[in-house]
């Protein structure tokens, strides 16, 4: 499957000019802490470092209510906190997945570029 992947992406550079071909090479996978990184950038970064200090103060919230309900003896308030550190892990699980949507959301845009920039160089091809 590799092999074909990369003989295929090596079809499609052969096709494109010198300028788009390294257009198309910016648009290579990304690893993981790249993809992290471009969740920040753009329009939307700002909210993305919203998130992540709301993330910080749901977590130390969870630890107090870890703290309270491995301190209490009564079993209503072993309920109550519980309840509020479930909450918290939940709160917090959506936040995460958020973050994953928006990587998951840049990397399908960076395969549309792909795409536009292989049907644009195929239709110069045919003008020709």
């Amino acid at each position: 499957m590799k092999q074909e992947t990369e003989r295929i992406d090596e079809l499609i550079k052969a096709t494109l000019s010198q300028e788009e071909a390294r257009f198309y090479e910016d648009l290579e996978e990304q690893g993981l802490l790249t993809k992290i990184g471009e969740v920040y950038k753009g329009k939307m970064g700002w909210l993305a470092i919203l998130m992540n200090i709301v993330h910080l103060i749901i977590f130390g919230f969870f630890i107090y209510c870890l703290v309270q309900f491995l301190g209490t003896r009564e079993i209503p308030e072993m309920i109550q906190w519980s309840c509020g550190g479930f909450l918290c892990m939940v709160f917090m699980g959506m936040l995460k997945l958020y973050m994953w949507m928006q990587m998951d959301k840049n990397d399908i845009l960076r395969e549309l570029k792909r795409l536009e920039l292989v049907v644009s160089g195929l239709a110069q091809k045919k003008e020709m």
